[in-house]
């Protein structure tokens, strides 16, 4: 049986703010009174991409790749974990097409940082920028998103076949 021309997954991760550790998102580091807590840097625009390949190519998630109670891994740079996922997708003969994001959180503004996720992530993705879709939202209040008390990002990847 053949591979199918192209594939989609679905992704989402959520962390909530913590102690005074630098906010990572999308790879690049931007000024906030807080991070993200997690067993890794917190990178949850990195996680929701990586978990997206993973389904799209019918793998376990992210928590299975990179348990959040191993030692080995702690604080690990999220880059790394989005690589992982590359290169399984590459493994199985697949490559990233693109991928869009949507980081829903009230503060900080998401704006201005877009463009220097898009490169930080085209790296590891081996994608163009013009690839990738950065996209933000508040939840209006609403929730503990909505309360400042966390961000969720959902992310979408399409994947294609790697020409032979």
């Amino acid at each position: 049986m053949t591979n199918p021309a192209f594939r989609i997954g679905h992704g989402y991760d959520l962390h909530r703010f913590g102690s005074k550790r630098p906010l990572i998102l999308g790879g690049v580091d931007i000024p906030h009174d807080r991070g993200l807590e997690a067993h890794s840097d917190g990178d949850c625009v990195t996680h929701a991409l990586a978990d997206s390949i993973f389904g799209a190519l019918g793998l376990p998630d992210i928590g299975s790749w990179f348990p959040d109670h191993d030692p080995k891994i702690k604080g690990i740079d999220s880059l790394q974990i989005l690589a992982k996922a590359v290169q399984e997708c590459h493994s199985a003969g697949y490559q990233v097409n693109n991928v869009d994001v949507t980081i829903v959180a009230e503060l900080p503004k998401i704006g201005p940082y877009a463009t220097s996720m898009k490169k930080a992530l085209a790296k590891t993705l081996k994608i163009e920028p013009s690839c990738i879709g950065i996209k933000a939202t508040t939840n209006e209040g609403i929730g503990a998103i909505g309360q400042g008390e966390g961000i969720a990002v959902f992310a979408i990847c399409s994947l294609t076949t790697i020409a032979s």
